[in-house]
């Protein structure tokens, strides 16, 4: 069904068992009045380039709302401080689709506070996400899908994180023509909970260098300081860009693009990925002098904070960036799978091997299946043929586990034992073996019965059978 006139009117239904939803809907009222940027109101009178650019009404437009709402879709994900879901929103947009555009339009609509969730980092600290109500990840959506070609023709071609047409891959293949070309020594930067401490001043002023439109530059600074729910209780968002929301990674872009104009001005070759950046240099001394002299625009002029811990200038080889790490060969600098996220791989197979979750044979292959697929197409690029069939020994070892701790008693085991070719005296040995799990997984036992064949032939996907067949 086509989305044609598309508004918002709260949702009563949604919030009326949240008692927490009702206090932040007033305290954000009460907040959301308050004169909080220099020429940006809150009823957004400014009509000045209505007729020279009218954005807004480009945004607005039925086909960009239809478009942003098939995308919100398409995304799923979780609610916001109202409780709709997703697959609610198509009705409420044809029930209250007038008012939305009406009040957004007119400069009074005002964005709900995002959800604020926690997850688990690989350090062991938190990351924190905030989670709009869906109709503000759609009005999000509408105003990146206007706002993203007019920025993309101004970024830096060494940025590739969160645009069209590049990936992670692009900017490792980067990172491997630099370091070929050598640059081998390179300042690992890290910005400080970058999504966290973005400047709202800074971000507005840079976007109203491009932005014309008042009323536009208005909506967005309204999703910049529309707060959060953090245990039932609305906090001020004063700083920082709410990590979760669609306009979260353009803004970022933008705010960043700006640090790449400045690399590029001083002639530095670098790799930005998001605020993952790698900039390169033929010696570390050199590599010393650009991170000294980038500190003071990063921090004084872009208002970012810089992480001096984890901050560092290394030779290539010790570095990890999106997962790879980096290692030097008798033709160049090649990549490989960093060891942390070796480490990572093996934590992820022994869940999914493990016996203690009960599920069955077919939910096991199709779960691997999609991992195995998953990791290898991100590592593609890596060289690690070796390191697969090493990985694929032992996970053979954890399914020939997994296989005998599911046949348990000793008369399944004889049984199956037998079927798989062992005679009878044979089948009663080992059948009745008092070796452990993991000892009988790598023995004779299982291996001249459950062999690699069987495994492949009964639908297990191993590493590297699938990255040959990536790789043909």
């Amino acid at each position: 069904m086509n989305v044609t006139e598309i508004g918002m009117k709260k949702s009563r239904k949604y919030c009326s068992d949240n008692d927490y939803c009702r206090r932040a809907s007033a305290a954000h009222e009460g907040y959301d009045r308050v004169l909080t940027e220099k020429r940006i109101t809150e009823n957004n009178i400014t009509d000045a380039d209505r007729d020279a650019n009218g954005l807004l009404e480009q945004i607005l437009e039925s086909a960009n709302l239809n478009k942003a709402y098939k995308q919100v879709k398409k995304n799923k994900g979780s609610h916001g401080v109202d409780g709709m879901e997703v697959e609610h929103l198509l009705q409420h947009l044809q029930d209250n689709g007038d008012e939305l555009k009406k009040a957004i339009l007119d400069g009074k609509y005002r964005p709900q506070p995002v959800r604020r969730v926690e997850i688990p980092k690989d350090n062991g600290k938190k990351r924190q996400l905030g989670i709009p109500t869906v109709v503000d990840r759609m009005v999000q959506q509408g105003i990146q899908q206007i706002l993203s070609p007019i920025y993309e023709a101004t970024f830096s071609e060494s940025s590739y994180g969160f645009r069209p047409k590049r990936s992670a891959h692009d900017a490792l293949k980067k990172c491997k023509e630099y370091a070929n070309e050598g640059y081998t020594y390179v300042v690992d930067m890290d910005l400080e909970k970058f999504f966290d401490t973005v400047s709202q001043s800074k971000m507005i002023e840079i976007l109203s260098r491009t932005i014309k439109d008042g009323r536009v530059i208005s909506l967005i600074h309204k999703y910049l300081i529309a707060g959060a729910i953090v245990d039932r209780k609305f906090e001020e968002t004063s700083i920082g860009l709410a990590q979760g929301g669609n306009l979260s990674p353009l803004c970022s872009n933008i705010m960043l693009n700006e640090l790449d104009k400045e690399l590029e001005r001083r002639g530095i070759r670098f790799v930005r990925y998001a605020d993952d950046a790698l900039l390169f240099a033929k010696t570390k001394r050199s590599a010393k002098r650009i991170l000294r002299h980038i500190l003071p625009f990063i921090e004084e002029k872009l208002k970012l904070r810089v992480n001096r811990e984890k901050t560092s200038v290394s030779y290539i080889g010790h570095i990890k960036f999106l997962g790879y790490g980096f290692y030097p060969s008798r033709v160049g600098i090649k990549l490989r799978v960093h060891k942390k996220n070796v480490g990572k791989m093996k934590v992820k197979v022994r869940e999914i091997t493990s016996r203690s979750k009960g599920i069955s044979y077919e939910a096991l292959k199709l779960k691997l299946k999609q991992f195995v697929r998953g990791w290898v197409n991100y590592f593609k690029l890596a060289d690690m043929k070796t390191l697969l069939q090493r990985t694929d020994r032992w996970l053979r070892r954890r399914l020939r586990m997994f296989i005998w701790k599911r046949w348990k008693k000793v008369r399944t085991r004889y049984r199956m034992l037998k079927r798989l070719g062992y005679n009878h005296s044979n089948a009663i040995k080992y059948a009745n073996t008092r070796k452990g799990y993991w000892q009988v997984a790598g023995s004779q036992i299982l291996s001249c019965s459950i062999t690699d064949n069987r495994l492949r032939e009964s639908g297990y996907l191993f590493f590297s059978d699938y990255y040959k067949s990536v790789n043909a």
